[in-house]
């Protein structure tokens, strides 16, 4: 009897594929059939290092690259990445589990961040003040920070990751990539393209691993920057850890969107959009809807259409072409959102869909289906935790006021929704919510590369939002030059000083 070797994804430091010193593994799953495909290689602390020594070493030289070189590399980057969006699409959905079609909107997004820093000369230009004293000339000028680090979530596996780097790099960072261990293989084929693209080795190297991995990032003298997506508890451990050591951070934490559906609202296309940024991607999505705020007495006719459509998603293996929405990660993921919704049963919320009793073909996946509960309390766990998973709560409010409060009461802030007629009702809601991101009749408000990303409260720890303009000065500090050059050194005039603060002339 023979048995086959698993496939083994290792690191990339230095424009090479090394399993270095690590010995420690972890299963990669195929979520819609159960089997362990492959493992990846757990980083060791000295792994980390030779990355990170890797990426100091390449500084030194791309940091002084002409902008229009760095331009180049991400124009042909970008080529690339939409010559193999296929490839890269089943890779994502081979791991993760999310339907193709769903993988192949990750890539698209994550692509025009790319498109975004290809527009680098124009990003880094600097300001010019002309006489602002007699003979005095004052301008100020952004350089990269040297090494940068990303530390990525299992669930958008090339956007997440690409919200970061394309902009590190461009600005003339260096940058080691720390993605989920739970689906890493195509963190490495961005790695070969980069390398195709023109990118020199050790501009962008990839480190495979858990904690150990992480804590050799945030403690690393010659990291000088973190980015980090994730729940808010290791966001604010990132945050504190590498604030602690010196470091800038940009930790993005956990959320609990809301979606207020007004009576004005048109109930048909309110409720296609709810359902699809509910169960899109399994719930599995930070700025996915996980509460429906129904005011007034649209809510029963809103439940009513809820229940229809959550029957009505077609369940399957992300890569069968009729599936709308494919299993969750991991086994773990799949025994944690069975036990939300048991739990919210037990609490006394009203199952209208309950995704327990999904049968998919083969039955070996980690299949949860769309689950919907109505009458939710806000003491529930299902309404406080993030649960991560395709479970829908409906929670009944008397005005939009309510509504806002309701929000506004939540721990987190990531992103929220508004669905109705009335210009006057969406103007007060986006005026008077606390929550970074939001849309009008838009479930899921991502905003576009050149907007930033980010919430507010505990979903957002450190100053800045990723990508766009607040990504560049991220990855950027200034400095102000102010200069003088005396026109004739044999003036007398010219020589003289003073002792008093100067001011201008």
């Amino acid at each position: 009897m023979t048995t086959t070797a698993l496939k083994s994804v290792q690191h990339v430091i230095a424009g090479l594929q090394t399993a270095g010193e690590s010995t420690r593994t972890s299963p990669i799953w195929n979520p819609a059939t159960g089997e362990h495909q492959a493992q990846v290689l757990l980083a060791e602390a000295a792994d980390v290092d030779a990355a990170v020594r890797a990426a100091h070493d390449a500084f030194q030289t791309w940091g002084d690259v002409s902008l229009t070189r760095r331009a180049r590399v991400m124009f042909a980057f970008r080529d690339l990445v939409n010559r193999h969006m296929d490839e890269l699409a089943r890779l994502i959905s081979s791991e993760h589990g999310k339907v193709f079609d769903d993988a192949k909107g990750e890539v698209i997004r994550g692509m025009e961040v790319v498109e975004f820093a290809c527009g680098i000369p124009q990003l880094l230009k600097g300001e010019f003040s002309d006489q602002v004293s007699t003979d005095v000339d004052s301008y100020a000028f952004r350089q990269p920070l040297g090494v940068c680090a990303g530390i990525t979530p299992f669930n958008f596996p090339i956007m997440v990751p690409m919200w970061m780097h394309p902009m590190a790099i461009a600005t003339g960072n260096t940058f080691v990539l720390k993605p989920s261990e739970r689906d890493p293989s195509v963190s490495n084929f961005v790695a070969e393209l980069y390398h195709e693209a023109g990118l020199p080795d050790g501009v962008f190297n990839v480190v495979h691993g858990d904690k150990v991995a992480v804590d050799g990032l945030l403690d690393h003298p010659l990291v000088a920057a973190v980015s980090f997506v994730g729940s808010t508890p290791i966001a604010k451990y990132i945050h504190g850890r590498a604030s602690a050591n010196g470091k800038r951070v940009q930790a993005l934490g956990g959320a609990k969107n809301h979606a207020v559906v007004m009576p004005d609202a048109d109930l048909e296309f309110t409720a296609n959009h709810l359902t699809a940024a509910g169960y899109g991607s399994a719930g599995q999505r930070c700025m996915a809807i996980a509460v429906v705020v129904a005011v007034g007495d649209v809510a029963d006719p809103l439940v009513e259409r809820l229940g229809q459509k959550a029957r009505e998603v077609k369940v399957g293996p992300g890569l069968e072409p009729s599936s709308e929405m494919g299993p969750v990660v991991t086994p773990e993921a799949q025994e944690r959102i069975t036990g939300y919704i048991d739990r919210g049963v037990q609490a006394g919320a009203q199952p209208v869909v309950d995704g327990r009793e999904l049968e998919v073909d083969g039955g070996k996946g980690f299949f949860v289906g769309p689950t919907l509960f109505d009458n939710v309390g806000t003491d529930m766990d299902i309404y406080t935790d993030e649960i991560f998973g395709p479970v829908l709560g409906v929670v009944r409010v008397g005005t939009l006021d309510e509504a806002i409060d309701l929000i506004n009461a939540n721990e987190y802030a990531n992103g929220t929704a508004i669905f109705t007629s009335s210009g006057q009702a969406a103007r007060t809601f986006q005026r008077k919510v606390h929550v970074g991101m939001i849309g009008v009749n838009v479930p899921i408000p991502v905003p576009m590369a050149f907007y930033s990303f980010g919430g507010w409260k505990a979903s957002l720890f450190g100053d800045t939002h990723v990508h766009g303009p607040e990504g560049i000065k991220f990855y950027t500090r200034a400095k102000v030059v102010t200069s003088r050059w005396p026109m004739d050194a044999m003036d007398p005039s010219h020589h003289q000083g003073h002792l008093h603060f100067p001011t201008a002339v």
